[in-house]
């Protein structure tokens, strides 16, 4: 106690009553409460810039690279956005492509078919028509080759006939004669039959 009188007694006053009276109350000291308030806000004071300054402007640095970063992934979003844009129109480019590679390679064969088609239709018909000549040739060939062996047949047997021989320009006058008026009335038998 007798410290806080000391102190009260440098103060101006006495902060505590003595413990003899028993009716006095508490009484507040200015001075003290000045000191004691001056004190707290130098302590603050060294302790804002000792400890919380340095505090703060590491939050505000923290607070800059968080928007920063925000900021990034921003940009980062806006341009995986936009690159997906881009594929996605490539990708419908690249099909619209492939729909007319398909359509044009679709379209050639078309032709393509078509004209072998055709090719095959003319080389055929090229060979039908050949094929025609030839078997008309070749009946023509068969149909002189008998109609001479009928006429070598028929001398011979008109030379026996007859007991005579006929020369060669005469037998064979006779004979295509012969034949010509046998063959027309053979086919017109035939004609009116079928």
């Amino acid at each position: 106690m007798d410290l806080f009188s000391l102190v009260s007694g440098v103060g101006g006053g006495a902060a505590f009553p003595a413990a003899e009276g028993e009716g006095a109350g508490l009484q507040l000291n200015l001075f003290w409460i000045i000191v004691s308030s001056l004190n707290f806000l130098l302590f603050l004071y060294i302790l804002w810039r000792g400890a919380l300054r340095p505090v703060d402007r590491l939050l505000e640095e923290r607070r800059a690279r968080i928007e920063q970063g925000l900021k990034d992934a921003e940009e980062a979003a806006r341009e995986r956005a936009r690159a997906a844009d881009e594929r996605k129109a490539e990708l419908a480019a690249a099909q619209h492509e492939a729909h007319e590679l398909i359509s044009r390679a679709q379209k050639v064969a078309d032709e393509s078919a078509a004209q072998l088609v055709a090719t095959a239709r003319a080389e055929a018909e090229r060979l039908i028509e050949r094929g025609r000549v030839e078997v008309t040739a070749e009946k023509e060939r068969a149909i002189a080759q008998i109609r001479a062996e009928v006429a070598d047949l028929a001398i011979l047997a008109a030379g026996k006939v007859v007991g005579e021989s006929l020369d060669g320009p005469r037998q064979r006058r006779l004979v295509g004669e012969f034949l010509a008026s046998g063959m027309a009335g053979s086919t017109d038998g035939r004609e009116g039959q079928g």
